[in-house]
Formats: C-alpha cells, sequence, structure tokens
C-alpha cells in the first residue's frame, strides 16, 4: 500500500479515513450507511481485511462490488455471509459481539450523547423547529457497541452541553452515571469532525480534543464549542489521508453521493449508469477484497 501522505483531499474524506482508522483487523463493524460506511470499507480495503461489517439490512459480512446506497440496496448482502433477522442481530450485538458502532446524528453533546430525533429550537419534543429521522438502529448500536465512534461536522449548533433529545446514549451525565443506568458495555470512543478528533476523559467521561486536522489550531475547535473545552495533555496532529486512501473513497464513491453533493443530483439514469461502470471502476481495488 502507498502510505505517502496526499494533499488533495477533502475534508469529508479526511473524516472518512480517520473514521476507518479506528477499526481494527478482524474486528465486526456495525456501520449505518453513508460515511460511516464508506470509512467501514475503506478499513476493509487497507489495513484491516479481516473485518466484519454488518448493515441495519441484517447482512454480516458483505463484500459489495458497489457502493450501498440504503439499507434496503441489494449491494447490503453481496457476497454476505448471512443475512439475519434484524432482532438476531440486535440480539448478537446486545451479547457483545459486536466491536465498534459507527453512528453519525444531528447534534452530539458534552458527554457524547447523540440527537437525530429532534431540534427543539424555541420548540419542544411536540413542536420542534425541526423533526429528523429518528434513531433507525443508532439507539441500539450506541447502547450495545463495545464501542461507538460518531462522524459529524464541527459547527457550534451541532455540539451543546446538553443535546435536545438523547437519540443514542452516549456517557449521559458523565462518570459512571451510563453503568448506573444499566448499559454496562460501550460507551462513546470518538468523535470524528471535519477539523478535529475528541475522545473521552477516562474518568469524568467529558468530550476532550485529542487531535487537530492539518491547518487547523485549537482555538478554532474552541470557537465552535460553547464551554470550556478539555483536551488531551498532547494534541497532536491528525495524519493526512495516504494517496491510496483517496483512491479508493473516490472508487468507492465515483459520484460523490456521501463525499459531495451527488444525492441531490443523482437521477435514475445517472444511477444504472453508476451501476454499470462499477464493477470496472472496483477491479482497480485489491481484487481478492470483492471475492
Amino acid at each position: 500500500m502507498n502510505t505517502e501522505r496526499y494533499t488533495g483531499y477533502t475534508l469529508s474524506e479526511l473524516m472518512i479515513v480517520a473514521s476507518a482508522r479506528e477499526i481494527r483487523d478482524g474486528e465486526v463493524v456495525f456501520a449505518g450507511v453513508g460515511n460511516p460506511l464508506l470509512g467501514a470499507l475503506l478499513a476493509q480495503r487497507t489495513h484491516a481485511p479481516n473485518a466484519v461489517i454488518a448493515t441495519e439490512s441484517g447482512a454480516v459480512g458483505p463484500r459489495p462490488k458497489r457502493l450501498i446506497l440504503g439499507i434496503g440496496d441489494c449491494a447490503c448482502s453481496e457476497n454476505a455471509l448471512c443475512v439475519e433477522p434484524l432482532w438476531r442481530l440486535f440480539s448478537d450485538q446486545q451479547r457483545g459481539f459486536v466491536d465498534i458502532g459507527m453512528v453519525g446524528g444531528a447534534q452530539v453533546d458534552r458527554y457524547g450523547n447523540l440527537n437525530s430525533t429532534a431540534i427543539f429550537g424555541s420548540g419542544s419534543y411536540e413542536t420542534p423547529a425541526s423533526r429528523l429521522p429518528g434513531s433507525g438502529g443508532a439507539n441500539d448500536i450506541a447502547s450495545s457497541a463495545l464501542r461507538t465512534v460518531i462522524s459529524i461536522p464541527l459547527q457550534r449548533r451541532r455540539f451543546l452541553e446538553r443535546v435536545d433529545y438523547i437519540t443514542s446514549p452516549g456517557y449521559l451525565e458523565g462518570g459512571d452515571s451510563r453503568e448506573r443506568t444499566g448499559l454496562r458495555q460501550g460507551g462513546s470512543a470518538a468523535v470524528i469532525t471535519d477539523k478535529c478528533v475528541f475522545r473521552f476523559h477516562p474518568v469524568t467521561r467529558e468530550l476532550m480534543l485529542a487531535s487537530v486536522h492539518p491547518g487547523v489550531t485549537v482555538d478554532e475547535v474552541q470557537e465552535q464549542i460553547p464551554w470550556e473545552l478539555l483536551t488531551a495533555e498532547h494534541v497532536t496532529e491528525t495524519a493526512a489521508p495516504t494517496g491510496e486512501e483517496v483512491r479508493i473513497i473516490r472508487t468507492l464513491d465515483p459520484e460523490q453521493i456521501f463525499t459531495g453533493d451527488g444525492l441531490k443530483d443523482l437521477t435514475f439514469e445517472k444511477y444504472i449508469a453508476m451501476l454499470e461502470r462499477s464493477l470496472e471502476r472496483m477491479s482497480g481495488v485489491k481484487k481478492e477484497l470483492f471475492l
């Protein structure tokens, strides 16, 4: 693999790479559709070839030859080890068989709680400013996976001391409050943003700045956080993507469905053309990993 650092990446691509690096070889990864799943697919095609991906369709171990666009997409089960009923997949996760869950959301707070249900604004749960898609499988993942990685852009409106609604639990009120509610395993391990990577203090469970992306300062991160940010003793610089990592991401998502604005311009004709080109594109990315 080419490990030379690349300079022509986008922030979205850097987020995907940083997410992928959270996955270890041989782990079971429960990944939501979009950038979390792109991160899992990237890890599988680079440093973690033996990682097993699980999706909300019930598919376990897919090796798709193209981008997965949704949980109902047939690519979810392409070359999969098996396809389970959802109750079985989530039950296996509750038993500790999922090492890492990868999710996104609209808001995250000081203790890694995630909101993808409603933005209250000046309203309430019954009359919110914005109603969001809801949990899907995110609550199950955050509650039961052995650790959870969150992907979310760094924006002041998204990072709150307390989210409007806890869709997916992190460390609740900090300290041992997660364990005291009966969630005996897991918790938020990292928050990957377009400017930095956060982790969590081992005792207080508070969000803690661990690394800043190239060209970003700690002060720039603090500007987007509405409380006094906790920082690691040594804040490092996030390693830039390699040329190979960027090439794989662009092969997986050539129309920038998730890494850009491709979804809003996607027509049925473009979709069919993308499928027809997918086998040719994928042939350039370690063919054996798709078998």
